[in-house]
């Protein structure tokens, strides 16, 4: 058999070609002939091959016929697909039913079925290449005003990445002990770590416990109303998984993560100058609002230098793109995966991602929905951990217990259906802070001072706290994780009760 070539005549001054789209014809008629031969054939290439990567559409009306037949259990040879063809005009033209007889009765061997058929489609992408090309230079000739060229170079990517992940045979049933052997290699790592977590540690210990980390894959929702520390959250366990990374040399020739973790920071509501200031008050302990006015003391700035000679070299990093589309920021964690290395993901926060509506007034339920979609099919492609914070209805703000549940999730179910993992963030200090209890009319001074006193122990008992309240883990328990916050430097810590501290006798 020939291999596949463009028909092209070689060009002389003053004249042009027409190139017709590869394809190998031969190719085509041999499978179906083999199919039809046996069907077995066609289980070979059932997983790849569809009817549209026919590049003659005649032969894929027949594969998809023949398909038809065989996955009803039937037999698809040139008698039973008679009745199919013979009010086939287009079949008519090329030899009617007698088409089918001449392709079976040509074949020599179905040894070589697959191989016709990686050749398919191997050409029918080659064709879907060039009606991108032409596709991106016609896009480009045609100016919108509201659509700008780094739009469409988004949306090119987007359909290149998408010919190139569907459709291949690569997918699949895996053996059993494979599955096993590398759930075995991910409990070893997780010994060799000194948090013992299969995931990527976030650096809180009880969360950790919890957790067992944040696990490649997942789709982590952290959710909290305005105020709660979504964000300082969000940096502390991004710089705690970065300040932690350890390289090692994967099987492929590529580099991994042996420890820790290659970030991506997608900050849409913040700057990332305001972001690396938020950071370096968490890491050097000076005020971040001191900081912002420019009150700092020579100390202060030597802090700084040290603080920022420690955050450096974490490989941390910040897009803070405003009101990017989902596409563009799958098309961005993609590209800094395959030149830098990424291993968790990060997006502050989900409302502010466009869905892909070109800016039309879409439903917002269903552009959530398709947000959270492809930000677990992300999760999964790239084979990281996602984090991504969100609001919470002002429905929690109505209820006496303000901590929040799943219902408080905001504009779409999808986000709870969608998610592996649902953590909420929550600091009664804040409330109790802003609701100090005033004397009722038909209260006496002795009640309202009673009142006040354990409004005024409960204000104690929580002040520096806040509460990650694990709601939903697809694999795992649920709970509630307390820590210690700071409001000056909004910094995250792990937190010791007084049960955890030692006896002061020893």
């Amino acid at each position: 058999m020939e291999p596949a070539r463009a028909n092209v005549t070689p060009l002389r001054d003053g004249d042009s070609a027409y190139r017709s789209p590869p394809s190998n014809i031969e190719a085509e008629q041999a499978l179906l002939g083999a199919i039809l031969v046996n069907n077995n054939a066609y289980h070979r290439v059932a997983e790849f091959l569809l009817p549209e990567h026919f590049a003659e559409a005649v032969h894929g009306r027949i594969f998809a016929a023949v398909v038809k037949l065989i996955e009803r259990g039937q037999i698809a040879n040139p008698v039973t697909l008679k009745n199919f063809f013979d009010q086939d005009t287009a079949l008519a033209e090329i030899g009617g039913a007698q088409y089918l007889a001449r392709l079976a009765a040509n074949v020599v061997t179905i040894i070589n079925a697959v191989d016709y058929g990686r050749t398919i489609y191997d050409l029918h992408l080659r064709r879907q290449l060039i009606g991108i090309g032409e596709d991106m230079v016609n896009d480009a000739y045609a100016y919108e005003f509201e659509r700008e060229g780094a739009q469409q170079i988004e949306a090119a990517e987007q359909r290149l990445f998408d010919l190139a992940t569907t459709g291949q045979a690569e997918g699949g049933f895996r053996a059993f002990d494979r599955a096993l052997a590398e759930a075995i290699s991910m409990a070893e790592a997780a010994f060799k770590r000194s948090g013992r977590t299969t995931g990527i540690s976030t650096g809180f210990t009880d969360l950790d416990k919890l957790l067992g980390g944040l696990h490649p894959s997942d789709l982590v929702v952290l959710a909290g109303r305005p105020s709660m520390g979504k964000t300082a959250v969000a940096t502390n366990i991004g710089f705690n998984a970065a300040r932690a990374f350890k390289e090692k040399q994967l099987a492929d020739g590529r580099t991994g993560a042996e420890d820790g973790a290659r970030v991506g920071f997608f900050s849409l509501e913040m700057s990332a100058e305001q972001l690396a200031t938020r950071i370096l008050s968490e890491e050097s302990g000076v005020s971040s609002n001191n900081i912002r006015k420019g009150e700092v003391s020579h100390e202060d700035f030597d802090r700084f230098i040290e603080a920022s000679q420690r955050l450096a070299t974490a490989p941390f990093h910040i897009d803070d793109t405003p009101a990017l589309s989902i596409a563009a920021l799958r098309t961005r964690a993609r590209r800094q995966q395959r030149q830098h290395g990424l291993d968790l993901i990060i997006i502050d926060y989900l409302q502010l991602v466009r869905g892909s509506g070109d800016g039309r007034q879409d439903n917002r339920v269903q552009e959530i929905s398709e947000i959270t979609r492809g930000l677990k099919t992300l999760a999964k492609e790239l084979g990281v951990p996602v984090v991504a914070l969100s609001q919470l209805s002002r429905a929690v703000e109505s209820r006496e217990d303000k901590r929040p549940m799943l219902s408080d999730l905001r504009e779409s179910g999808s986000i709870e259906q969608d998610a592996d993992v649902v953590i909420f963030v929550y600091r009664e200090e804040y409330y109790l802070s802003r609701g100090e209890p005033g004397r009722r009319p038909e209260e006496n001074e002795e009640k309202y001072n009673e009142r006040y006193e354990r409004w005024h122990k409960r204000l104690e008992e929580v002040t520096g706290t806040a509460e990650l309240i694990v709601a939903k883990q697809r694999h795992g328990p649920i709970g509630k994780v307390t820590l210690r916050f700071d409001h000056e430097t909004t910094r995250f810590e792990n937190y010791a009760s007084e049960e955890r501290l030692p006896d002061a006798r020893f």
